[in-house]
Order: C-alpha cells, then sequence, then structure tokens
C-alpha cells in the first residue's frame, strides 16, 4: 500500500496552473533553497512534526479531490519537491485522469523525468523551475547542481510538457540576466512543438527562513529588462510576478 506524507492540500488554487485547481503539497525536498518561502516543507522526517502533516493513501488524497469537482480543471502536485514520492504520483495520476482531470507538476527538476516513462505518460505538463543556468551559482543557491534541471528542461519541451520554466530573482546575483538569456535562447527552438512560459518571480522576504530575509528584491526596471530578453529569445508569454 504506497503512502504519501502530504504537508496541505489546498482545495481551489488559481495560481499553481492552469485555470482552478487542487493543488496537493508533499513534505520532503531535496533542496535547500535560500529563499523558499515553502521551508517547513523541506524536511523529511515528519516524526516530530506537528500540524497537518499527515500520511495518506492514494485513495485518502482521491476522496478529497473528488469533493472539488467540476468546480476544478484538474490537480496541480507541489511541496517539497512531490516527484521524490513519484510511485505514489504515479498512481495518484492514473486516477484522476479517470476523473478527467490534467495532471501538473510543480518540480525542481531534481528527477530524470525521460527515466520515469509511466509517470510522464500520466502527467499533463509539468513546470520547472530553473533557480540559475551558472552551476557555482545553482550550488550556493539550492545545496545541488543543475545539470539534470537543465536536461529536464530539453526533454520536457522536446515532448511538448513544459509548460512553464521559472526563476526566482534576487538582488545582486550577476547570473539573473544571464539564466534569462541562456535558457531562453536553449528552450526557443521547442516552441514550435507546445509554447512555454516564463515566470520570472521578485524575491520577496515573506515566510522565508530569518537568516535569509537580508536578500533584496531587484527594481522594476530590473525585472522588466528580463523580460525584454525572454521576448528577444521568442518567449511572448513572460508573467511578471
Amino acid at each position: 500500500m504506497i503512502k504519501a506524507r502530504i504537508n496541505k492540500i489546498i482545495d481551489s488554487s488559481v495560481v499553481d496552473g492552469p485555470g482552478n485547481r487542487t493543488a496537493i503539497f508533499f513534505q520532503g525536498c531535496n533542496f535547500n533553497c535560500r529563499y523558499c518561502h515553502n521551508p517547513e516543507t523541506i524536511s523529511h522526517d515528519i516524526s516530530g512534526e506537528e500540524g497537518s502533516i499527515q500520511s495518506l493513501r492514494v485513495e485518502e488524497v482521491l476522496e478529497q479531490i473528488k469533493k472539488n469537482i467540476p468546480f476544478i480543471k484538474g490537480i496541480t502536485t507541489s511541496g517539497g519537491e512531490c516527484t521524490l514520492q513519484k510511485d505514489f504520483l504515479t498512481e495518484l495520476f492514473k486516477e484522476t485522469r479517470k476523473l478527467g482531470l490534467t495532471n501538473f507538476i510543480d518540480s525542481n527538476g531534481s528527477i530524470r523525468f525521460s527515466d520515469y516513462k509511466e509517470l510522464m505518460e500520466y502527467t499533463d505538463a509539468v513546470m520547472l523551475d530553473v533557480k540559475s543556468i551558472d552551476p557555482m551559482e545553482h550550488m550556493e543557491l539550492t545545496s545541488k547542481g543543475n545539470e539534470i534541471v537543465l536536461e529536464n528542461a530539453r526533454y520536457l519541451a522536446s515532448i511538448g510538457k513544459l509548460f512553464e520554466i521559472r526563476t526566482v530573482v534576487i538582488e545582486g546575483y550577476l547570473n539573473n540576466r544571464k539564466t534569462v538569456y541562456e535558457i531562453t535562447n536553449m528552450l526557443k527552438e521547442y516552441q514550435k512543438i507546445g509554447e512555454i512560459r516564463y515566470k520570472i518571480i521578485r524575491f520577496r522576504p515573506f515566510g522565508v527562513r530569518e537568516e535569509y530575509k537580508n536578500m533584496k528584491a531587484p527594481s522594476e526596471e530590473e525585472m522588466n529588462y528580463l523580460k525584454s530578453i525572454a521576448n528577444k529569445n521568442g518567449f511572448a508569454n513572460v508573467l511578471l510576478v
């Protein structure tokens, strides 16, 4: 019997993919992002945690999802990093597909999606974080490398399942412009397969761990400049948030 560690379930969300969706936040992450806005979802050890964290079966998660039909278009799994519990995801997606719902994954891109064909079969699209194009800066920001992340970006785009890429922008990080340029330049050829949205996210201190709240948000001028870089590389759908 497969169970998953679930931090919370939001019945109705319009910011976790297209349309109104039920968003499921899984517990546990293999990145340790400095600017993480859900730091409570990082830990894998829930034995001493209090609050809403639960160990749930697929049937139990489905029960809550079904309550939201017909008000939702689909579900989005997030975290933490939901793909660390990929066997559960695959079984859940099989069942939600039967209900006529779309299945979206919100991911840091740390597992190689091409290795999990069954999961991808039942996944409609992925929203992929690209923290930084520079390997050293990515390591500094997340404690992990970015080789698999970039491999995933190309793979997902090539099969038409890359709905969105996202980058959080922090003032003072020298590779902001390089990241936006290189990732859009790398992916522009895939736009003919399916439009890829780029969400460029301004750093905000809300919810961030105390030791990282001194990081600064970029200016409006800088955000608009980053958007212009993406536009010039063929990304028409660029969202600044």
